[in-house]
């Protein structure tokens, strides 16, 4: 085996028909990060036939005394089933890697371990990844675990939404809270709008500060990828807003007044007298709520008669799929569900352009226990999202000298 330079169109034409293809292996995003501090090498691995069997983006740093991490993001584009040909691809990467330099890369493949429902409950397992996983540790691979939260670079965990189906039909086997929120955001007003072109001005208020990037990270997505990006904004029809925020308060006071005469006429000694008082108290949390939406309503026809955008998503259309990339929302407004008809809007969208599926991006694997990550989870499965989890991530050494010399003098960082 040897490895060669591959220019940008060979690589490109070799990873578009690799079956664990993704977009982070792709020329376009290694422009992006070229944008950004990172240097780019496109990779070939070629047989004694003088076949290429391999290919990789790597991304790196040099981090000290002239020495190199590399990341080969969503994993080198290769065949791991083949114990001999691992062996040697791990052997050749030490020697040709650790020559230039190069003292560690971590590699992530797009490889799935397990496909799951929205409840966690495997449907499908990959008979193959013990024997991947093996043949990957054996060969000088450090396995980093399986995570059940975020790993380093990429999350473990993705929700995607199956479509070319008809739409009433995924509609049905939406979860029921998930339903109503998509119901809820219609109802107070909440209008999605498709953007022609990629303007992300508005969607980057809502991102900036739990994404860390600057805004020219995300205008170099959408210059890169160019056709493959919709921008998706959530934005409040104001008069509809006042309109339905003070049916909805009227509605809810004449019922909390019914149910404060149901207690009064109730005995203290019958069961129904809890159920009352529970209901009671739902309805009081409720009208805090409607009133407070009251108030910003009448605010808001008030100063921004055209309308507010509240929140927004950036989506990335890749081998006929589409990706959730980002999306944030106004904290103000999160309570009308924004996000939730932003995504039931491009399932829709997207189901009606025949590509296969919704990748609503990162979950965590933890189904059962209650986590700082469950609203994130439910955000998302609760679209009956397909779950697959990946195999994770492996770290390589390929220089241990250089490596070794300096986690000695980065220990106390």
């Amino acid at each position: 085996m040897k490895i060669v330079k591959l220019s940008a169109t060979q690589f490109d034409k070799f990873a578009e028909k690799h079956r664990y293809r993704n977009y982070f292996q792709s020329s376009m995003y290694a422009n992006v990060m070229a944008k950004f501090g990172y240097h780019t090498k496109f990779l070939g691995f070629v047989n004694d036939q003088n076949n290429l069997i391999g290919a990789t983006l790597i991304i790196y740093k040099q981090v000290f005394m002239g020495n190199k991490i590399a990341y080969a993001p969503r994993g080198i584009l290769f065949n791991y089933e083949e114990r001999e040909n691992v062996n040697e691809l791990a052997e050749k990467l030490r020697k040709v890697l650790g020559k230039q330099g190069f003292m560690i890369l971590r590699i992530d493949p797009y490889i799935p371990i397990t496909i799951r429902d929205s409840e966690g409950n495997i449907m499908n397992f990959n008979n193959k990844v013990n024997e991947i996983t093996e043949n990957l540790k054996n060969s000088g691979f450090t396995y980093k675990g399986k995570n059940l939260y975020f790993e380093t670079e990429k999350p473990r965990w993705e929700a995607l939404v199956i479509l070319q189906r008809d739409i009433r039909e995924i509609f049905a086997k939406v979860d029921k809270k998930t339903r109503n929120k998509i119901r809820k955001a219609k109802n107070n007003g909440v209008e999605i709008i498709r953007e022609k072109d990629t303007n992300i001005k508005d969607l980057y208020s809502f991102i900036e500060k739990k994404e860390n990037k600057p805004i020219s990270y995300y205008k170099t997505i959408c210059k890169n990828f160019k056709n493959n990006i919709d921008i998706y904004y959530a934005k409040i029809n104001t008069e509809d807003f006042l309109i339905n925020s003070r049916r909805n308060y009227e509605k809810e006071l004449e019922y909390n007044e019914s149910l404060a005469e149901r207690i009064q006429t109730t005995s203290p000694t019958e069961k129904d007298r809890n159920i009352y008082l529970n209901k009671k108290m739902e309805s009081d949390k409720l009208i805090t709520t409607y009133k407070s939406n009251l108030l910003k309503a009448t605010e808001l026809l008030k100063n921004k008669p055209d309308g507010i955008i509240i929140a927004g998503a950036m989506i990335l259309k890749y081998d006929n799929a589409a990706y959730l990339f980002t999306e944030g929302s106004d904290d103000k407004y999160g309570n009308l569900n924004p996000n939730y008809l932003i995504k039931w809007q491009a399932i829709t969208d997207y189901n009606n352009e025949g590509l296969k599926y919704f990748n609503l991006d990162g979950i965590v694997g933890d189904f059962e226990n209650q986590n700082e990550y469950s609203g994130l989870n439910e955000s998302k499965l609760g679209f009956n999202a397909t779950v697959t989890e990946y195999i994770g991530e492996f770290d390589i050494i390929l220089n241990k000298f250089a490596y070794n010399w300096y986690m000695k003098m980065n220990k106390n960082k």
